[in-house]
């Protein structure tokens, strides 16, 4: 089976960040959790590796954090290589915020760089978590695409929003009142994908994406998963000659009738099985958001946003009405 990965490493780039953090702060750890007190006097210095993760953050800490999003739209969180200026945001905040379930394989080394001694939050905490299928590349620890189930997406910003009044008690009532502000938005949005699929009829609701990054969304709105392009929860994999030839096989067998691509990733591939299948490609403005969300300042920028448009796309192109 053919696979690639990326096989340099950050130990230089980071080494030489660290040394430049030393440089200007004399020990590295300056600005950490450990040397501050509460932030009444000013917003809560928080870094956020993901799009999904920053925007919880923002909705929960309102504008009483400032939020560093480490990974930017539409740009692959799988195998993301740390900037300088991602160590130096996370030597001087208070703290970090990840995804969790072995997303951010970067971020831990990241850290030890930076010289960060603040807190570490891990948003998956509590999060039933789906197990790679043992017959997929990639098949250790558990699906990290947690937050394609906005029953997952509650779990992890309470525990940001822990995060947050643990860090700043003195505005602990303010995120408490966003956390059940924005609770209440990810309730609609579950009943209100759930209503859309139920206007499919259940023959209909066959998926095949660009990778296997919606297997939460799948099994909470009872979705059959025909396959992947890329056979992996993450994008460092490639289809052998056999399983290109399966997976077109398995589509015009089960009278599957699209192909999704995602806005992170190259359709090419995509089109070419979907031509060898004989089904339409849904891309471009129509992508799904599978590891990222759209451009800042747009509907899709936004969690909410970007869940709505993908079920939007997913049950127009199957036939049903949105």
């Amino acid at each position: 089976m053919k696979r690639w990965r990326h096989t340099h490493t950050h130990a230089h780039t980071l080494a030489a960040v660290s040394a430049t953090l030393l440089a200007l702060t004399g020990c590295g750890s300056h600005g950490n959790a450990a040397d501050a007190g509460p932030s009444a006097d000013g917003p809560l210095a928080v870094v956020a590796t993901t799009p999904e993760v920053a925007d919880f953050v923002r909705n929960i800490g309102g504008a009483d954090v400032a939020v560093t999003q480490i990974i930017k739209p539409n740009v692959d969180p799988h195998d993301y290589e740390p900037t300088p200026a991602d160590i130096r945001a996370i030597a001087t905040a208070r703290i970090v915020v990840k995804n969790g379930v072995g997303l951010e394989r970067w971020l831990d080394q990241s850290i030890a760089s930076a010289g960060f001694t603040g807190t570490v939050v891990d948003s998956s905490q509590g999060v039933p978590q789906r197990k790679r299928d043992p017959g997929v590349q990639e098949a250790t620890g558990g699906d990290p695409h947690i937050w394609h189930n906005p029953r997952n997406a509650k779990t992890m910003v309470t525990n940001i929003e822990r995060s947050l009044a643990a860090a700043d008690p003195g505005r602990a009532a303010t995120f408490a009142a966003n956390l059940a502000t924005y609770t209440a938005k990810l309730d609609k949005l579950d009943a209100d994908t759930e209503a859309a699929f139920a206007r499919l009829p259940a023959a209909e609701r066959k998926l095949v994406t660009d990778h296997d990054a919606f297997g939460y969304y799948v099994d909470r709105y009872q979705l059959t998963f025909i396959g992947s392009v890329i056979p992996s929860m993450d994008t460092s994999a490639e289809l052998s000659g056999k399983q290109l030839t399966d997976l077109v096989d398995k589509i015009k067998s089960t009278g599957t009738k699209a192909i999704f691509t995602e806005s992170a990733l190259s359709p090419k591939t995509a089109e070419a099985i979907a031509r060898q299948a004989g089904v339409k490609v849904v891309g471009g403005a129509d992508a799904l958001y599978g590891d990222s969300l759209g451009p800042a300042g747009t509907p899709q920028g936004t969690y909410l946003g970007a869940e709505e448009h993908n079920t939007r796309v997913i049950v127009t192109a199957l036939g049903g009405r949105p």
